[in-house]
């Protein structure tokens, strides 16, 4: 729990904080009951340093174990191999005794490096994939599978100036083309996608980070042999929503399926919450997070929806005291931070912990968070929930939005037109971005069946509304 579960001590068994197999077991047998299915996390680029073949790895050269890992030796004068850096800060390079060398680790040292060069290394994780699906889940979501594989001459990284960017670390210094990104990524996601191919449905996502995703993402969906999506931080770290950033993200993803298939996120565990990023001061933080919504399930691709966003939950203000995130810890107070996302799911309003829990969680409960509680939602027919449920629905429906090739009628900004088709089904969907009301011309909208508006009619769009018709 260094890295709250991302650090992984065996890949076949459930924390004892959490339960037992048994418990997992009854958990999946009951989301399959309510027809739910249940994707889990898989953790291919490194292991916790606590992890059985870790400890092996490192008690000598010569034991079977010994390639499992990234290893090298120092420089002549004692330093690291060669320049990378850790995401979480200082060199990704921790010397170890008992090796007489050093290991790395693109994350905390406390994660050391897989290295899934070694086919014997890619056989254990394959092996704990068939282990998860012959439980029965319905997928994997692949953590930050572009740092699985390395340049295997560890050249040093080259340089990337500061500028006008915010530098937090030294991380951000560096261009990551040798710690990550191999070509030989994309072979490995065959394997697991051959596998998962024995277990009929199962959906497979990669998480993709970095400032240059697109290829990456287009390499890990591309044919049937790979992955079933992808999805990177094109949004997630985005401080404004501007009608240019979609038609760019989108534009990308227009050609035929076997092109690749990209999944969309505006907010996760590893970013603020998109209201809080967007939303103009003053403006309308419900009208927002409605707008924010709909757009999000209109993309062309799958649409992931965090834990809260169908409540409309902004991000929350954790005090250095209550932190968790051991980067937010290490680099306070300039960092983006991670747990003012992770605050606990608001159910009700006046219980203890917004009925998250009886118990004090591991974070306090966001800041209004119990006034947006599922429970006042639930009746509220202008709620964000009640919303965002009827949105569902408009999707669910509608073939064009699922899979629909996306087209953007030339409309002047703040306003945001995308045009979905499939076969015979056409939607238009508008979305003002903008602060100031904007006018539709009739002729835009001619013949269109209303689905979904949070304005009365369509021929004006106030600050952050959205129509959505059938033409």
């Amino acid at each position: 729990m260094s890295d709250f579960g991302y650090d992984v001590s065996d890949y076949c068994d459930v924390d004892p904080i959490f339960g037992a197999l048994a418990d997992f077991d009854a958990l999946l047998a009951e989301a399959h009951r309510l027809g739910l299915k249940v994707i889990i996390d898989q953790v291919y680029a490194h292991t916790s340093d606590a992890h059985d073949w870790f400890a092996q790895s490192r008690e000598s050269r010569d034991n079977p174990y010994a390639d499992w890992y990234v290893w090298k030796d120092p420089k002549p004068d004692g330093t690291p191999p060669n320049n990378w850096q850790s995401v979480f800060g200082g060199p990704a390079w921790t010397w170890d005794a008992r090796r007489q060398q050093y290991y790395m680790h693109n994350f905390l040292s406390t994660q050391p490096q897989l290295n899934v060069h070694n086919r014997v290394v890619q056989d254990a994780l394959v092996a704990a994939a068939k282990f998860w699906l012959d439980k029965g889940v319905d997928g994997f979501r692949l953590d930050a599978i572009n740092f699985a594989m390395f340049d295997p001459d560890f050249r040093d990284n080259p340089p990337w100036p500061a500028g006008s960017r915010t530098i937090t670390r030294p991380f951000d210094l560096q261009h990551h083309i040798h710690n990550q990104s191999h070509p030989d990524i994309p072979v490995f996601m065959e394997r697991i996608r051959e596998l998962a191919n024995n277990y009929g449905a199962i959906f497979t996502v990669a998480e993709v980070p970095g400032p240059d995703p697109l290829p990456e993402m287009s390499a890990f969906t591309a044919g049937e042999k790979r992955l079933s999506s992808a999805y990177s931080f094109d949004f997630l770290y985005a401080n404004k929503l501007s009608p240019r950033r979609v038609k760019a993200s989108q534009m990308n993803w227009a050609g035929p399926f076997n092109e690749g298939w990209p999944s969309w996120a505006f907010s996760n565990h590893d970013a603020p919450r998109c209201v809080s990023r967007w939303c103009p001061p003053g403006a309308d933080m419900r009208q927002f997070a409605k707008l924010t919504n709909a757009l999000l399930l209109c993309l062309r691709g799958n649409p992931i929806l965090y834990q809260g966003e169908e409540l409309g939950l902004p991000q929350a203000e954790v005090a250095f005291e209550d932190l968790q995130d051991p980067e937010a810890i290490a680099n306070w107070p300039r960092t983006l931070g991670r747990d003012g996302a992770r605050t606990p799911m608001p159910w009700t309003k006046g219980n203890t912990f917004a009925g998250f829990s009886e118990a004090k969680p591991w974070l306090p409960v966001g800041q209004g968070h119990a006034e947006l509680a599922a429970s006042e939602q639930e009746s509220d027919p202008d709620s964000v929930l009640t919303f965002t449920r009827a949105m569902l629905n408009v999707r669910a429906n509608s073939a064009a939005l699922r899979l629909g090739e996306v087209e953007f009628p030339d409309v002047p900004e703040p306003l945001l037109a995308l045009r979905r088709t499939l076969g015979s089904e056409t939607l238009i969907c508008l979305f003002n971005l903008g602060t100031d009301e904007v006018a539709i011309p009739a002729s835009f909208i001619a013949g269109a069946k209303p689905l979904i508006s949070t304005v009365p009619g369509p021929m004006t769009l106030p600050p952050h509304s959205i129509w959505i018709g059938r033409l």
